[in-house]
């Protein structure tokens, strides 16, 4: 019953939602492959046929001081990634992907993460601070990371379209809650996409997104991005422009 209930749950975020030697055979892929691939849809499948875990999209070197975590949502055919990735990464940031089971709740994936981040730091102590882009059921995955992240360096987390408050039997299933406010050494920021635009949202009464999180900070995104309609997948190549011009700044 508790898995019939919690797939009814996810149904409401389907559609969430350089060098060859760097492409291995558990079909790694990296940040110029995606480029390259003329199909933003094939490149988006390249991305999400990766098997679980946190992969690097790039090869890392002793300049990077930011690990870049990109987190997808549910039901996900990762091309709404492909722009953000490409216009978030620079000289000072080690972009990665976490590939999870999308289809459960998020408790052992954030474990799960907890473990390769630490990791990921243990062998890049060039690293002084991670940030993390949560999508729709990804942000749910983030917030909760947020609330039991015990590590030295800075936390910054981005959620977008994420439906925080809950939905449904969430809560129940899963046993989920919003975080009640940011803990010391993390930042929130909350991108929320306006509910009757969203099509992951709009036929809900209630927007899944309004939650109350002391401390955080949030953003409304607008009607459009560059003359389209500004949904749930667009959201994250809007974020992904505005966080450019901020670390511009």
């Amino acid at each position: 019953m508790k898995n019939y209930l919690l797939k009814l749950v996810l149904l409401f975020l389907i559609i969430s939602c350089s060098d060859e030697e760097f492409i291995n055979k558990h079909k790694k892929v990296n940040l110029e492959q995606l480029k390259s691939t003329q199909d933003v849809f094939d490149a988006g499948l390249k991305l999400m046929a990766m098997p679980n875990g946190l992969h690097d999209l790039e090869i890392s070197d002793d300049n990077q001081k930011t690990l870049f975590i990109s987190v997808h949502g549910n039901s996900s055919r990762g091309y709404e990634w492909i722009y953000p990735l490409q216009v978030i990464n620079n000289e000072i940031n080690l972009i990665t992907f976490f590939r999870w089971d999308d289809s459960s709740c998020v408790n052992s994936s954030v474990k799960s993460l907890d473990d390769l981040i630490r990791d990921k730091l243990s062998k890049n102590k060039n690293i002084q601070k991670v940030i993390l882009f949560g999508h729709s059921y990804g942000g749910l995955l983030v917030t909760s990371f947020m609330e039991q992240w015990t590590g030295d360096l800075p936390l910054e987390v981005h959620t977008i379209a994420a439906p925080l408050k809950g939905l449904g039997s969430l809560s129940a299933v899963c046993n989920y809650r919003a975080p009640e406010q940011v803990p010391k050494k993390s930042s929130l920021f909350e991108w929320r996409t306006i509910h009757k635009l969203d099509g992951a949202f709009q036929d809900l009464n209630y927007d899944p997104q309004n939650v109350e999180i002391i401390g955080s900070n949030i953003t409304r995104l607008p009607e459009k991005y560059k003359n389209n309609k500004l949904g749930h997948n667009w959201s994250i190549s809007w974020v992904a422009d505005n966080f450019k011009k901020e670390i511009k700044r």
